[in-house]
Protein backbone atom coordinates (compact mmCIF):
# COMPACT_ATOMS: atom_id res chain seq x y z
CA UNK A 1 0.00 0.00 0.00
CA UNK A 2 1.09 3.82 -0.22
CA UNK A 3 2.40 5.43 2.08
CA UNK A 4 -1.01 8.01 3.13
CA UNK A 5 1.70 10.40 4.15
CA UNK A 6 2.96 10.90 0.88
CA UNK A 7 -0.16 12.55 -0.17
CA UNK A 8 -1.00 14.68 2.89
CA UNK A 9 -1.35 18.63 2.03
CA UNK A 10 -0.46 21.08 4.57
CA UNK A 11 -0.92 24.00 2.68
CA UNK A 12 -2.69 27.42 4.59
CA UNK A 13 -6.22 26.67 6.03
CA UNK A 14 -9.56 27.32 3.91
CA UNK A 15 -10.66 29.28 6.58
CA UNK A 16 -12.11 28.51 9.81
CA UNK A 17 -15.77 28.94 8.63
CA UNK A 18 -17.15 26.93 5.46
CA UNK A 19 -20.47 28.31 3.99
CA UNK A 20 -23.18 25.04 4.10
CA UNK A 21 -24.47 26.53 0.26
CA UNK A 22 -21.32 24.49 -0.78
CA UNK A 23 -19.37 27.86 -2.00
CA UNK A 24 -15.58 27.75 0.11
CA UNK A 25 -14.32 30.47 1.43
CA UNK A 26 -10.49 31.39 0.45
CA UNK A 27 -9.87 32.60 3.76
CA UNK A 28 -11.39 32.44 6.91
CA UNK A 29 -17.81 -7.81 14.32
CA UNK A 30 -21.33 -7.72 13.36
CA UNK A 31 -21.61 -3.90 12.27
CA UNK A 32 -23.66 -1.56 9.98
CA UNK A 33 -23.30 1.42 8.12
CA UNK A 34 -25.23 4.06 8.65
CA UNK A 35 -26.10 5.85 6.25
CA UNK A 36 -25.69 9.44 7.25
CA UNK A 37 -24.82 11.05 3.58
CA UNK A 38 -28.93 10.46 3.15
CA UNK A 39 -29.97 11.51 6.24
CA UNK A 40 -28.40 14.66 6.36
CA UNK A 41 -29.45 15.31 2.75
CA UNK A 42 -32.81 14.06 4.20
CA UNK A 43 -33.12 16.69 7.15
CA UNK A 44 -32.11 19.07 5.09
CA UNK A 45 -34.74 18.62 2.96
CA UNK A 46 -37.51 18.24 5.37
CA UNK A 47 -36.54 21.22 6.85
CA UNK A 48 -36.97 23.19 3.78
CA UNK A 49 -40.54 21.39 3.13
CA UNK A 50 -41.40 22.67 6.71
CA UNK A 51 -40.00 25.95 6.41
CA UNK A 52 -43.69 27.38 7.17
CA UNK A 53 -43.09 26.05 10.46
CA UNK A 54 -41.61 29.54 11.84
CA UNK A 55 -40.83 29.19 15.92
CA UNK A 56 -40.16 25.24 15.48
CA UNK A 57 -37.04 26.52 14.07
CA UNK A 58 -35.59 27.23 17.54
CA UNK A 59 -36.90 24.16 19.21
CA UNK A 60 -35.10 22.03 16.14
CA UNK A 61 -32.00 23.83 16.37
CA UNK A 62 -31.66 22.80 20.18
CA UNK A 63 -32.08 19.12 18.77
CA UNK A 64 -28.74 19.86 16.76
CA UNK A 65 -24.82 18.91 18.17
CA UNK A 66 -22.12 20.42 16.73
CA UNK A 67 -18.38 19.72 16.99
CA UNK A 68 -15.45 22.42 16.31
CA UNK A 69 -13.56 20.37 13.61
CA UNK A 70 -11.40 23.46 12.56
CA UNK A 71 -10.93 24.32 15.85
CA UNK A 72 -9.60 21.01 16.71
CA UNK A 73 -7.53 20.41 13.30
CA UNK A 74 -6.36 24.18 13.32
CA UNK A 75 -3.57 25.02 9.98
CA UNK A 76 -1.97 21.83 9.15
CA UNK A 77 -4.90 21.21 7.07
CA UNK A 78 -5.14 20.69 3.14
CA UNK A 79 -5.25 23.67 1.01
CA UNK A 80 -8.90 25.68 0.83
CA UNK A 81 -9.65 25.51 -2.74
CA UNK A 82 -12.33 27.71 -4.04
CA UNK A 83 -13.48 26.18 -6.64
CA UNK A 84 -17.07 25.91 -6.06
CA UNK A 85 -17.26 22.44 -5.08
CA UNK A 86 -17.97 21.01 -1.64
CA UNK A 87 -16.71 17.84 0.77
CA UNK A 88 -18.35 16.15 3.19
CA UNK A 89 -17.44 13.24 5.33
CA UNK A 90 -19.93 10.71 6.22
CA UNK A 91 -19.34 8.57 9.41
CA UNK A 92 -21.26 5.71 10.99
CA UNK A 93 -20.26 4.73 14.74
CA UNK A 94 -20.45 1.82 16.12
CA UNK A 95 -20.69 2.24 19.85
CA UNK A 96 -22.67 -0.12 21.32
CA UNK A 97 -23.40 1.60 24.82
CA UNK A 98 -27.36 2.38 25.70
CA UNK A 99 -29.91 1.33 23.50
CA UNK A 100 -27.42 -0.17 20.81
CA UNK A 101 -25.91 -3.08 22.87
CA UNK A 102 -28.21 -5.38 21.60
CA UNK A 103 -25.88 -4.92 18.13
CA UNK A 104 -23.03 -6.57 20.12
CA UNK A 105 -21.29 -5.96 23.54
CA UNK A 106 -19.66 -2.90 24.34
CA UNK A 107 -16.05 -3.01 23.58
CA UNK A 108 -15.07 0.22 25.25
CA UNK A 109 -14.90 2.71 22.40
CA UNK A 110 -16.73 3.57 19.11
CA UNK A 111 -15.17 3.42 16.05
CA UNK A 112 -16.17 4.71 12.36
CA UNK A 113 -17.23 1.93 10.53
CA UNK A 114 -19.05 3.73 7.90
CA UNK A 115 -16.35 6.49 6.45
CA UNK A 116 -18.06 7.79 3.00
CA UNK A 117 -16.36 10.85 1.22
CA UNK A 118 -18.95 12.95 -0.73
CA UNK A 119 -17.73 15.11 -3.23
CA UNK A 120 -20.10 17.68 -4.88
CA UNK A 121 -18.91 18.90 -8.22
CA UNK A 122 -18.96 22.65 -9.07
CA UNK A 123 -22.81 23.82 -10.15
CA UNK A 124 -24.17 21.11 -7.68
CA UNK A 125 -25.91 18.60 -10.07
CA UNK A 126 -23.83 15.80 -9.70
CA UNK A 127 -21.84 14.36 -6.92
CA UNK A 128 -19.39 10.96 -6.29
CA UNK A 129 -19.25 9.13 -3.18
CA UNK A 130 -16.12 6.93 -2.61
CA UNK A 131 -16.68 4.36 0.38
CA UNK A 132 -13.88 3.76 2.67
CA UNK A 133 -13.64 0.13 3.87
CA UNK A 134 -13.44 0.42 7.95
CA UNK A 135 -10.31 -2.73 7.33
CA UNK A 136 -8.44 -0.59 5.35
CA UNK A 137 -5.15 -0.62 6.42
CA UNK A 138 -3.50 2.82 6.74
CA UNK A 139 -1.27 4.82 8.06
CA UNK A 140 -2.87 6.87 10.53
CA UNK A 141 -1.68 10.38 11.33
CA UNK A 142 -0.93 11.78 15.08
CA UNK A 143 -4.26 13.39 16.40
CA UNK A 144 -5.36 15.23 20.16
CA UNK A 145 -7.80 13.42 22.04
CA UNK A 146 -9.00 15.24 25.18
CA UNK A 147 -6.01 17.42 25.03
CA UNK A 148 -3.25 14.80 24.80
CA UNK A 149 -1.86 13.74 21.65
CA UNK A 150 -2.20 10.34 20.33
CA UNK A 151 0.40 9.42 18.05
CA UNK A 152 0.33 8.23 14.62
CA UNK A 153 0.44 4.44 13.84
CA UNK A 154 1.37 2.35 10.79
CA UNK A 155 -1.00 -0.64 9.16
CA UNK A 156 -3.83 -0.02 11.75
CA UNK A 157 -7.40 -0.34 10.41
CA UNK A 158 -8.81 3.12 8.98
CA UNK A 159 -11.75 2.90 11.63
CA UNK A 160 -9.36 3.30 14.45
CA UNK A 161 -9.05 6.41 13.96
CA UNK A 162 -12.15 7.54 15.09
CA UNK A 163 -11.86 5.35 18.51
CA UNK A 164 -8.34 6.85 19.54
CA UNK A 165 -9.08 10.45 18.71
CA UNK A 166 -12.88 10.96 17.48
CA UNK A 167 -14.60 12.54 14.64
CA UNK A 168 -11.75 15.22 14.38
CA UNK A 169 -9.05 12.25 14.20
CA UNK A 170 -11.07 10.36 11.78
CA UNK A 171 -11.25 13.97 9.89
CA UNK A 172 -7.91 14.34 9.99
CA UNK A 173 -7.02 10.55 8.55
CA UNK A 174 -9.19 11.16 5.46
CA UNK A 175 -7.32 14.33 4.97
CA UNK A 176 -3.73 12.83 5.37
CA UNK A 177 -4.81 9.95 3.08
CA UNK A 178 -6.69 12.42 0.53
CA UNK A 179 -5.29 15.83 0.31
CA UNK A 180 -8.93 17.32 -0.12
CA UNK A 181 -10.21 19.31 2.74
CA UNK A 182 -13.25 18.07 4.38
CA UNK A 183 -15.77 21.21 4.88
CA UNK A 184 -18.38 19.28 6.59
CA UNK A 185 -18.57 16.37 8.73
CA UNK A 186 -21.95 13.95 9.24
CA UNK A 187 -22.42 11.10 11.64
CA UNK A 188 -25.55 8.84 13.43
CA UNK A 189 -25.41 5.71 15.34
CA UNK A 190 -27.57 2.41 15.20
CA UNK A 191 -30.89 3.81 17.33
CA UNK A 192 -30.95 6.63 15.42
CA UNK A 193 -30.81 5.44 12.03
CA UNK A 194 -33.65 3.31 12.42
CA UNK A 195 -35.65 6.14 13.95
CA UNK A 196 -35.38 8.17 11.06
CA UNK A 197 -36.45 5.68 8.56
CA UNK A 198 -39.61 5.04 10.40
CA UNK A 199 -40.32 8.56 10.49
CA UNK A 200 -40.03 8.70 6.92
CA UNK A 201 -42.64 5.71 6.70
CA UNK A 202 -39.97 3.06 5.47
CA UNK A 203 -37.82 2.81 2.43
CA UNK A 204 -38.56 0.58 -0.65
CA UNK A 205 -36.63 -1.87 -2.40
CA UNK A 206 -36.62 -5.06 -4.35
CA UNK A 207 -34.89 -8.04 -3.79
CA UNK A 208 -33.84 -10.58 -7.12
CA UNK A 209 -32.96 -12.93 -4.09
CA UNK A 210 -33.95 -14.09 -0.17
CA UNK A 211 -31.53 -12.70 2.14
CA UNK A 212 -31.24 -14.16 5.17
CA UNK A 213 -28.66 -13.27 8.13
CA UNK A 214 -28.79 -14.67 11.57
CA UNK A 215 -26.21 -12.26 12.16
CA UNK A 216 -27.89 -9.09 11.40
CA UNK A 217 -31.14 -10.27 11.80
CA UNK A 218 -32.67 -9.60 8.62
CA UNK A 219 -35.27 -12.26 6.33
CA UNK A 220 -36.66 -11.01 3.54
CA UNK A 221 -38.19 -12.78 0.23
CA UNK A 222 -37.46 -12.31 -3.08
CA UNK A 223 -40.10 -9.76 -3.90
CA UNK A 224 -40.84 -5.83 -3.28
CA UNK A 225 -40.42 -4.60 0.50
CA UNK A 226 -40.90 -1.55 2.27
CA UNK A 227 -38.13 -1.79 5.14
CA UNK A 228 -38.93 -0.58 8.18
CA UNK A 229 -35.97 0.86 10.69
CA UNK A 230 -34.95 -2.27 12.05
CA UNK A 231 -35.04 -3.71 8.60
CA UNK A 232 -33.23 -1.08 7.25
CA UNK A 233 -30.41 -1.81 9.37
CA UNK A 234 -30.55 -5.26 8.94
CA UNK A 235 -29.76 -4.23 5.11
CA UNK A 236 -26.95 -2.35 5.66
CA UNK A 237 -25.26 -4.35 7.96
CA UNK A 238 -25.65 -7.72 6.03
CA UNK A 239 -23.01 -9.65 4.83
CA UNK A 240 -23.28 -13.78 5.22
CA UNK A 241 -26.66 -13.71 3.89
CA UNK A 242 -26.74 -12.33 0.26
CA UNK A 243 -26.66 -15.47 -2.98
CA UNK A 244 -23.46 -15.27 -4.43
CA UNK A 245 -21.83 -12.20 -1.87
CA UNK A 246 -18.42 -13.15 -0.57
CA UNK A 247 -19.71 -12.25 2.66
CA UNK A 248 -17.12 -9.51 3.58
CA UNK A 249 -17.59 -5.69 4.18
CA UNK A 250 -16.75 -4.94 0.61
CA UNK A 251 -19.90 -6.73 -0.50
CA UNK A 252 -21.91 -5.14 2.41
CA UNK A 253 -21.11 -1.72 1.04
CA UNK A 254 -22.47 -2.44 -2.42
CA UNK A 255 -25.83 -2.91 0.05
CA UNK A 256 -24.93 0.11 1.54
CA UNK A 257 -24.87 2.04 -1.91
CA UNK A 258 -28.09 0.72 -3.29
CA UNK A 259 -29.79 1.41 -0.33
CA UNK A 260 -28.36 5.13 -0.11
CA UNK A 261 -30.30 5.56 -3.37
CA UNK A 262 -33.26 4.24 -2.11
CA UNK A 263 -33.47 6.09 0.74
CA UNK A 264 -32.69 9.33 -1.21
CA UNK A 265 -35.68 8.67 -3.16
CA UNK A 266 -38.27 8.30 -0.16
CA UNK A 267 -36.98 11.75 1.29
CA UNK A 268 -37.82 13.18 -2.07
CA UNK A 269 -41.33 11.20 -1.59
CA UNK A 270 -41.82 12.43 1.62
CA UNK A 271 -41.10 16.13 0.34
CA UNK A 272 -44.97 15.98 -1.28
CA UNK A 273 -46.46 15.51 2.66
CA UNK A 274 -48.88 18.17 3.81
CA UNK A 275 -49.40 17.63 7.21
CA UNK A 276 -46.96 20.25 9.63
CA UNK A 277 -47.25 17.47 11.78
CA UNK A 278 -45.52 14.41 10.29
CA UNK A 279 -42.78 17.33 8.52
CA UNK A 280 -42.33 18.11 12.22
CA UNK A 281 -41.97 14.55 13.75
CA UNK A 282 -39.19 13.47 10.61
CA UNK A 283 -37.08 16.86 11.26
CA UNK A 284 -37.35 16.46 14.96
CA UNK A 285 -36.21 13.09 14.72
CA UNK A 286 -34.19 13.81 12.31
CA UNK A 287 -32.12 17.08 13.76
CA UNK A 288 -31.78 14.75 17.06
CA UNK A 289 -30.55 11.94 15.04
CA UNK A 290 -27.48 13.64 13.49
CA UNK A 291 -24.37 15.20 14.90
CA UNK A 292 -22.45 17.59 12.67
CA UNK A 293 -19.68 19.74 12.59
CA UNK A 294 -20.28 23.04 13.91
CA UNK A 295 -20.75 24.99 10.82
CA UNK A 296 -23.68 22.76 9.80
CA UNK A 297 -25.30 22.47 13.47
CA UNK A 298 -28.11 24.95 13.16
CA UNK A 299 -31.01 25.24 11.31
CA UNK A 300 -30.17 27.84 9.04
CA UNK A 301 -26.53 26.15 7.86
CA UNK A 302 -28.94 22.46 7.19
CA UNK A 303 -31.33 24.41 5.26
CA UNK A 304 -28.83 25.59 3.00
CA UNK A 305 -27.17 22.54 2.25
CA UNK A 306 -30.36 21.20 1.39
CA UNK A 307 -30.13 24.09 -1.72
CA UNK A 308 -27.04 22.73 -2.16
CA UNK A 309 -28.12 18.71 -2.36
CA UNK A 310 -31.49 19.17 -3.47
CA UNK A 311 -30.86 19.36 -7.77
CA UNK A 312 -28.89 15.82 -7.12
CA UNK A 313 -30.52 12.71 -8.89
CA UNK A 314 -30.19 9.63 -7.19
CA UNK A 315 -28.80 8.72 -10.57
CA UNK A 316 -26.25 11.54 -10.79
CA UNK A 317 -24.54 10.39 -7.89
CA UNK A 318 -21.39 7.91 -8.64
CA UNK A 319 -20.51 5.73 -6.11
CA UNK A 320 -17.62 3.62 -5.49
CA UNK A 321 -15.40 1.62 -3.26
CA UNK A 322 -11.93 3.14 -2.50
CA UNK A 323 -9.06 0.98 -4.73
CA UNK A 324 -8.23 -1.74 -2.61
CA UNK A 325 -6.74 -5.24 -2.73
CA UNK A 326 -6.86 -7.96 0.33
CA UNK A 327 -3.30 -7.73 2.23
CA UNK A 328 -1.06 -10.20 1.34
CA UNK A 329 0.06 -10.96 5.26
CA UNK A 330 -3.62 -10.63 6.66
CA UNK A 331 -6.90 -11.98 4.17
CA UNK A 332 -8.93 -10.42 6.82
CA UNK A 333 -7.87 -6.77 6.05
CA UNK A 334 -7.66 -5.01 2.34
CA UNK A 335 -4.73 -1.93 1.59
CA UNK A 336 -5.12 0.79 -1.36
CA UNK A 337 -3.98 0.25 -4.42
CA UNK A 338 -1.57 3.32 -4.30
CA UNK A 339 -1.74 4.10 -8.62
CA UNK A 340 -5.65 3.74 -8.78
CA UNK A 341 -6.16 5.67 -4.65
CA UNK A 342 -4.26 8.43 -6.00
CA UNK A 343 -6.46 8.71 -9.42
CA UNK A 344 -9.49 8.71 -7.52
CA UNK A 345 -7.83 11.64 -4.94
CA UNK A 346 -6.73 13.26 -7.86
CA UNK A 347 -10.02 13.37 -9.90
CA UNK A 348 -11.62 14.74 -7.17
CA UNK A 349 -8.94 17.45 -6.05
CA UNK A 350 -9.43 18.42 -9.83
CA UNK A 351 -13.28 18.57 -9.50
CA UNK A 352 -13.37 15.91 -12.18
CA UNK A 353 -15.21 12.88 -12.85
CA UNK A 354 -13.44 9.45 -11.16
CA UNK A 355 -11.75 7.37 -13.99
CA UNK A 356 -13.32 3.95 -14.88
CA UNK A 357 -9.33 3.08 -15.04
CA UNK A 358 -9.16 3.96 -11.10
CA UNK A 359 -11.33 1.16 -10.42
CA UNK A 360 -9.86 -1.60 -11.97
CA UNK A 361 -8.20 -4.88 -10.47
CA UNK A 362 -9.43 -3.18 -7.33
CA UNK A 363 -11.74 -5.73 -5.16
CA UNK A 364 -13.84 -2.76 -3.79
CA UNK A 365 -16.05 -3.06 -5.77
CA UNK A 366 -16.63 -6.86 -6.61
CA UNK A 367 -18.25 -8.05 -3.34
CA UNK A 368 -21.01 -9.93 -5.37
CA UNK A 369 -24.47 -8.53 -4.07
CA UNK A 370 -24.72 -5.50 -6.11
CA UNK A 371 -27.33 -7.10 -8.29
CA UNK A 372 -29.96 -8.62 -5.49
CA UNK A 373 -31.35 -5.47 -4.09
CA UNK A 374 -32.87 -2.84 -6.09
Amino acid sequence: MGDSNGTQRTAASRGSRIRATGRRRKAPSRRRRALTITLCAGVSCLLLTGAGLGYVYYQLNGNLKGIDINAALGKDRPENVDNGSLDILVLGSDSRAGKNARYGADEGGARSDTAMVLHVYKGHKKASVVSIPRDTLITRPSCVKDGKEVAGAQRVMFNTAYEVGGPACAVKTVESLSGIRMDHFVEVDFTGFKKLIDALGGVEITTSKPIDDNSSHLHLPAGHHVLTGEQSLGLVRTRHGVPGGDGSDLGRIQLQQTFVKALMQQVKNVGVLTSPAKLYDIASTATKTVTTDTDLNSIGALTGLAKTLGGIGSDSIHMVTLPVEYDKLDPARVVPLPRQTEQVWQALRQDHAIPKSALKDSAGDKGGTGSYVK
